[in-house]
């Protein structure tokens, strides 16, 4: 019963925010501060579960979540879903604000010992996300991108859906198949 309220609080909130966006690019000024005012809203949120460690950031990144989604208006397209394009936004800037985070820190103390210590785990990091990214490119689209957007986005199957255009359940589909197929590559590489 909880599930099915927040699907629905989820599918209205988006169909509020479509409206809203979808008239604000036909013109409609006040449609357009409406979609704003709410996505600040709703991008507080967002941010503040995925950045409970760091307060003093969701501001300054709601806000160049805010203008980022302004200056892409003309890359959504209308016919797919906007909060997974708007999160995928906020994502990225997530993305550079700790990738700021990480080369400040480090230029304030270059000689740092544990510093050391971490740079092979970041090789290896490396090392296997390119390894995954192989796996993934061998895989049909319709089986790799459900990975993604779920397991690798942290997307839900609904988002994923919704996203990808295709139905609920060929998302939980298209992990299961994918990831037997990669679990029987990897057994036949050893």
């Amino acid at each position: 019963m909880q599930r099915i309220d927040k699907e629905g609080r989820e599918r209205a909130t988006e169909d509020r925010f479509r409206e809203f966006f979808v008239r604000g690019l036909a013109g409609d000024g006040a449609s357009y501060q409406a979609f704003l005012r709410e996505l600040g809203g709703h991008l507080r949120a967002f941010l503040r579960k995925r950045l409970s460690g760091l307060p003093d950031d969701i501001e300054d990144l709601v806000q160049e979540t805010l203008i980022a989604v302004h200056t892409r208006r003309h890359t959504y397209d209308t016919r797919q879903p906007l909060t997974p394009w708007v999160h995928a936004i906020a994502k990225y800037k997530i993305v550079d604000l700790l990738r700021a985070r990480a080369t400040r820190d480090r230029v304030t103390d270059p000689f740092d010992e544990e510093s050391d210590l971490f740079a092979a785990v970041d090789t290896d990091a490396a090392t296997a996300r390119r390894d995954v990214a192989k796996l993934l490119a061998t895989l049909p689209e319709r089986q790799r991108l459900p990975i993604v957007y779920t397991k690798l986005d942290g997307l839900s199957v609904v988002e994923a859906a919704r996203a990808t255009g295709m139905s609920e359940s060929a998302i939980k589909v298209g992990v299961h198949r994918g990831l037997k197929a990669l679990a029987t590559m990897l057994k036949g590489t050893r």
